[in-house]
């Protein structure tokens, strides 16, 4: 669907009267897309890109390129940001992966036309956040069991490797948005994925289960907080 929709606004710009004035456009409101995207192009010349979906987030864009690699970048890139700010990200994912009950993807850094992209293996699914509320209301004690397991085993993470990181008050480390990044296969309605790691860090264990439920209202009233939070404790238990 994005995909479509910066085409149709990419080709709308030829509209629009000088080329300053159109470049300018397309660089604040389309994100320079077409560019970052050719830019993949050229190095992948091996996968399909008639098979690309778009998605658009928080601070960045990203490219699905045929169902095998996703590749995010930020929406207003900044070739002059160091590359150890841009990949935090990767530091976490890469100390964090063996440790986590649920897939993690690992980033991989792709340097091509000019840009920094983000590279990590496509997780076949749908985001939780997609279903109806009474479909997350069903299946919230299950969800909600993985879930809780899995920040368990992320929170409660010792990963010397990013110590460094540790630059705030906090108990453990939290992925900090997995309300919206929650990837359900939809074959066997288990949690495969936990994606988007732009915002973790070390935290709070109350933020982490606060941010569960914070962004979505259906995900809040299907009552899988209380899940969650059960299997964490559980676990703390033993």
């Amino acid at each position: 669907m994005w995909k479509l929709f910066f085409e149709t606004c990419n080709v709308l710009c030829c509209l629009v009267p000088g080329r300053d004035r159109r470049a300018h456009i397309r660089r604040l409101k389309l994100y320079d897309w077409r560019r970052k995207y050719n830019a993949l192009r050229r190095a992948y010349p091996e996968l399909n890109f008639n098979r690309t979906q778009m998605i658009k987030g928080g601070w960045n864009i990203g490219f699905i390129v045929d169902r095998r690699y996703v590749f995010k970048i930020r929406k207003f890139y900044d070739k002059t940001i160091p590359t150890e700010k841009i990949m935090r990200e990767q530091r976490i994912t890469n100390a964090l992966a063996d440790t986590a009950s649920i897939r993690i993807p690992r980033i991989a850094v792709v340097r091509t036309g000019g840009y920094t992209f983000y590279k990590y293996d496509f997780i076949p699914g749908r985001n939780m956040n997609t279903y109806s509320s009474r479909t997350i209301a069903k299946y919230a004690p299950r969800w909600g069991a993985q879930i809780g397991e899995f920040i368990h085993s992320i929170h409660t993470a010792r990963a010397p490797d990013i110590d460094d990181l540790r630059d705030r008050d906090g108990d453990g480390w939290n992925h900090n948005d997995i309300c919206n990044n929650v990837i359900i296969d939809p074959k066997t309605m288990n949690v495969v994925g936990v994606i988007d790691w732009e915002y973790s860090g070390w935290g709070m264990l109350a933020t982490e289960f606060e941010n569960c439920v914070r962004f979505s209202k259906k995900i809040n009233e299907s009552g899988i907080l209380t899940y969650i939070q059960k299997k964490y404790y559980e676990l703390s238990s033993k």
